[in-house]
């Protein structure tokens, strides 16, 4: 008898010292000057009910405005390129080069629903600000819309075999995904903000 995997999905987990230095404070107090200077980007959060704040839909420029996000994005490059060689896609004489970058911070009893990035090839977040009771980062199987009559998996299935898989990153954490993966970040039970940086490559 042989049974083998088929279809594989790949999460990509490392410390971002792995390939190269971030300090995590000036990182952090960076997110929270351009949260706190960034009128439209909480003027759209409070438009668009969107708990604590997000930079995703006002700014583009994060590398330009603080050199710590230059600094970062050489790092997140140097991760991508690693998981992109164990892909072993053929990109065919082109590049996964970075399409945006953005701040996350969600307080108490905030959630990032459900949603994937079709536009992009490799998404990603490390982590800037976990604390006690932060919410872990949730991945759906993407065949599960088509599990109709599938009957639930034991509660100790193995973690391949399990509909959802939830990930719990430390600071200064960096996971990455093929963009088509559905994930969320259930409600945050920490008093504290949990904060994060979220980021799209995509194939030029």
């Amino acid at each position: 008898m042989s049974i083998t995997s088929l279809f594989v999905t790949r999460l990509y987990r490392a410390h971002l010292s792995q390939q190269g230095a971030i300090d995590p404070s000036e990182l952090e107090n960076s997110c929270w000057a351009i949260a706190n200077d960034d009128e439209a980007g909480q003027a759209w959060c409070e438009d668009n009910g969107f708990p604590g704040y997000t930079s995703y839909a006002s700014l583009t420029d994060l590398p330009w405005r603080f050199p710590i996000f230059a600094d970062l994005v050489k790092v997140l490059d140097a991760h991508v390129a690693a998981f992109v060689a164990d892909l072993e896609f053929d990109l065919d004489g082109k590049e996964i080069k970075l399409e945006d970058i953005w701040i996350n911070i969600l307080p108490e009893g905030g959630v990032h629903t459900s949603h994937i990035h079709p536009h992009s090839v490799i998404s990603g977040t490390t982590y800037v600000a976990m604390p006690d009771g932060a919410s872990a980062i949730k991945f759906e199987d993407p065949r599960l819309q088509m599990m109709m009559a599938a009957p639930a998996r034991s509660k100790d299935a193995r973690a391949e075999l399990k509909a959802f898989t939830y990930v719990a990153p430390e600071v200064g954490e960096v996971l990455l995904w093929e963009s088509w993966l559905r994930h969320e970040v259930p409600v945050n039970m920490a008093e504290d903000e949990r904060i994060s940086v979220s980021f799209n490559y995509s194939w030029n």
